[in-house]
């Protein structure tokens, strides 16, 4: 069944399962046409593609690229075919709202990573699928356990599209020769324990004493609390970091810090954290605030920022014991400063 099943069948199948089956799978095969647009656009080599050519800043004061605004404008224009109650993206200043009869919601983050696109390296498309309220102002208010599907494209090497429907986790691969994805791996699991973990380091002196603490034990390696050694990771791109979790295990770590602007995290909860934390549990792994469950918030804004620790499940676990307990954070941290001397000569 592994590289024969397209996904239009896959969703054939879900389509039939509960009342709102129907119109989640719609949408979903209706990013997937966009993706598949926006994999060719950022194959042609276009050199305004190529180079990431920044247009301003989006509502939100990230600066937006081109191709932010292409992938945008491919999307919405795909889902606009669909009955959605409301549609929200990082590139849109309020939701917008549509037919009041639809079953589900959209948010949407068109292209994550952006910023890495003149570097050749993987950026991708997050999206997350709710079920439309009786009032609509509240369609992107709603605990993030409430979704009913969510995702995300890498566009890389190979196209992929990770899905979730509630019900575990699949990945299929753009076959471009079919113009249509095929299903490459079903059933995904995350390891509970991990070799790997992926934080922007250079941040270290601004982060939160448990944060800290945790990376001083990955640092530790076997000499450590973990009792194993780690390789550390940092791509830039949520997506392909999500990706290289549910491929071969770790943890990431995107935490606030005393930056201006960092105090709150700088991820977006309704179209990045929300539909992550949904994958991430339905293959078995964790994703938290550091000490709050990621799926038990509600956003009291559209562009609401969080900071995310996610991966496999022991040590999301051991972040959140580190920011419950003071104590067992200076017992982390003194031995590996002062008497091992790690960063002495």
């Amino acid at each position: 069944m592994i590289g024969q099943l397209r996904l239009d069948d896959h969703l054939q199948r879900y389509s039939e399962t509960a009342p709102h089956a129907l119109a989640v799978a719609a949408a979903v095969d209706a990013i997937a046409a966009a993706a598949i647009e926006i994999a060719d656009l950022i194959a042609t080599g276009d050199l305004a593609v190529a180079s990431g050519l920044t247009t301003g800043r989006n509502t939100d004061g990230d600066v937006q690229r081109d191709l932010d605004v292409q992938a945008d404008a491919i999307l919405r224009r795909c889902l606009s075919k669909l009955p959605i109650a409301a549609l929200a993206s990082e590139e849109m200043r309020e939701p917008q709202f549509g037919d009041r009869e639809a079953k589900i919601c959209v948010a949407i983050d068109p292209l994550d990573g952006s910023s890495n696109i003149d570097l050749n390296m993987t950026v991708g498309t997050i999206f997350s699928i709710l079920p439309a309220p009786d009032d609509l102002g509240l369609a992107f208010h709603q605990r993030g356990a409430a979704q009913l599907a969510a995702g995300f494209i890498t566009y890389g090497p190979q196209t992929a599209l990770v899905l979730t429907l509630g019900d575990g986790v699949d990945i299929f691969t753009l076959d471009r020769k079919a113009g249509c994805f095929r299903l490459a791996r079903s059933a995904v699991q995350i390891s509970e324990a991990c070799e790997e973990f992926a934080i922007n380091i250079s941040n270290r002196r601004h982060w939160d004493s448990p944060v800290r603490a945790f990376i001083d034990e990955c640092l530790a390696g076997v000499d450590g609390p973990a009792n194993h050694n780690f390789n550390m990771r940092w791509i830039g791109s949520l997506v392909a970091e999500a990706y290289r979790i549910l491929t071969r295990g770790g943890v990431f770590l995107y935490p606030s810090d005393a930056r201006p602007g960092y105090g709150d995290g700088r991820l977006r909860l309704v179209y990045e954290a929300h539909p992550m934390a949904m994958i991430i549990e339905q293959a078995g792994g964790s994703a938290s605030t550091g000490s709050e469950r990621i799926l038990d918030l509600s956003a009291q804004n559209l562009h609401q920022r969080v900071p995310l620790v996610m991966g496999s499940s022991n040590e999301v676990r051991r972040v959140a014991e580190l920011h419950c307990d003071p104590l067992l954070v200076a017992s982390v941290s003194a031995p590996l400063f002062a008497r091992r001397g790690f960063f002495r000569l």
